[in-house]
């Protein structure tokens, strides 16, 4: 994909997260410069199809790197159902 070519959205993952993920979709999520090293997941929003799975793991990202109290404000998604 060339530099510019669409919207792209990063968030940080759990420990192997980048690595399941670029390897089973890697039209959707790829390695991104400067923080991939750091467990960050790019992703091609072009090629998302599932919208809710995008929701989770932006929010999943925010509870890594957020300060704990103002992650602690989100809801605790084992209570859910």
């Amino acid at each position: 994909m060339e530099k510019g070519a669409g919207a792209e959205v990063w968030f940080k993952g759990e420990p192997g997260a980048q690595e399941a993920m670029v390897s089973s979709e890697p039209e959707c999520y790829f390695v991104p410069p400067y923080v991939g090293s750091k467990g960050w997941i790019g992703a091609r929003l072009e090629a998302i199809a599932d919208w809710d799975e995008v929701a989770e793991l932006i929010t999943d990202s925010y509870r890594l790197i957020a300060p704990k109290r103002l992650a602690a404000q989100l809801p605790d998604p084992r209570l859910s159902n």
